[in-house]
């Protein structure tokens, strides 16, 4: 069952979020505006022109495009950016070039991200003096072998 997303389209002349094939879990977030990426890091707030009413118990991920980050070395800096259901601005991404020499110019109307809507589980803190199972050794690699 699709979840019913409420959206304002603040550009007329822009696509709304698709999915480029069916199944597909992330919608195309497209550009509202040129703009310049600059390299070696340079990062661009970029607008995509449409606000969204995401229901409670539900979350917005916005994610990179495999694409962009392979050809192009874009990426989205604080992937995955969180939309909680409480707002509701225009969905922004912040746009972030790791190729060293080539900075990435953006046209309106590409392609520049993904959005992924989530459902999740609130979390109930339960203090306890101790944690069932074993501790890996600290994470991160420590998988224990």
């Amino acid at each position: 069952m699709a979840a019913e997303i409420a959206v304002v389209r603040l550009d007329p002349d822009l696509d709304l979020p698709a999915y480029a094939h069916d199944g597909d879990a992330g919608l195309a977030l497209v550009a509202r505006e040129d703009g310049v990426v600059a390299a070696g890091g340079g990062r661009l707030l970029m607008p995509t022109g449409i606000a969204i009413a995401i229901p409670p118990g539900h979350c917005g991920l916005v994610l990179p495009r495999s694409g962009l980050a392979l050809k192009h070395g874009v990426a989205v800096a604080n992937a995955p950016g969180l939309i909680d259901a409480g707002y509701r601005g225009e969905i922004k991404c912040i746009l972030l070039n790791t190729d060293p020499d080539q900075d990435y110019m953006v046209h309106r109307g590409d392609r520049i991200a993904q959005l992924l809507v989530q459902r999740f589980e609130p979390v109930v803190w339960a203090e306890v003096d101790s944690l069932d199972g074993y501790d890996r050794g600290g994470g991160f690699g420590h998988s224990g072998r």
